[in-house]
């Protein structure tokens, strides 16, 4: 208990399925949650739920909406620790089907919500006192940058950009003397809505589908409690990795 005791933590898309279980984990054990997310009802359920939670609405892919989210963050709490760049959105449709448009959507919401989410939180981490290890910064990634799975080029593109944000935003915070970790992690299938609507629209005869079958889903806890040990100071040698979460999908 108390992993987290007294740190803050800002969760985009925390309104539901991973986000959501990352809100409650990290609450429990000691922190200070702020939810992000589009889905405004949602998240205020789930602030409602998890005390002193603050619920903000936000579009991940609009710079002044992230200045604005931290600092309303840090003018609540009082520091900001802890930043999960979990927002993401899938769209489905081959290399030969995806339009242009729904390809820059995923990039947009995925590797810019990411970089902006990186870019506004790193000035608020190096400030104050937030402990000899400062802050962590968790991005969520996909099992889909590391395998090929043809009905989601740009969802897989944009996961992977993720991977290798992180580990430029990892050495720069190392250059700058920052006491700032990144990381991301790259679940695979968890029972998530997003994951429900997802393998309802994957094509039947699509390798993807398989792998889930033969693998199974983890549940939204499984990723949390990854989240939190990331969040901790139990982690504070681990920084511009990603830690794969997916009952051994990507092994073989």
């Amino acid at each position: 208990m108390n992993r987290v005791s007294g740190k803050v933590a800002l969760i985009t898309g925390g309104a539901s399925g991973l986000g959501a279980a990352d809100a409650r984990l990290l609450a429990a054990e000691g922190a200070k949650v702020v939810i992000t997310d589009l889905q405004a009802d949602l998240g205020r359920e789930v602030a409602a739920s998890i005390p002193d939670a603050l619920f903000l609405e936000h579009d991940v892919r609009d710079e002044a909406q992230w200045q604005g989210v931290v600092a309303q963050t840090v003018a609540r709490f009082g520091r900001l620790d802890v930043l999960v760049n979990n927002a993401g959105l899938v769209r489905f449709g081959n290399v030969e089907e995806c339009d242009l448009d729904t390809f820059r959507l995923q990039m947009q919401v995925m590797v810019e919500g990411c970089f902006l989410g990186c870019k506004s939180a790193i000035p608020h981490m190096t400030k104050g006192a937030n402990g000899p290890w400062g802050g962590s910064i968790i991005n969520v990634a996909s099992v889909a940058a590391l395998k090929g799975i043809s009905a989601i080029p740009a969802y897989s593109a944009a996961k992977a950009g993720i991977i290798a944000l992180t580990r430029s935003v990892a050495v720069h915070c190392q250059e700058q003397g920052y006491a700032i970790r990144c990381n991301a992690i790259a679940p695979g299938a968890h029972d998530t809505p997003m994951t429900r609507q997802a393998l309802d629209q994957l094509p039947q005869d699509n390798a993807g589908l398989d792998q889930v079958q033969a693998h199974g889903q983890g549940r939204p806890e499984d990723v949390a409690n990854l989240v939190l040990f990331l969040a901790s100071e139990e982690s504070r040698q681990i920084t511009g990795t990603h830690i794969v979460i997916d009952n051994g999908e990507t092994v073989g």
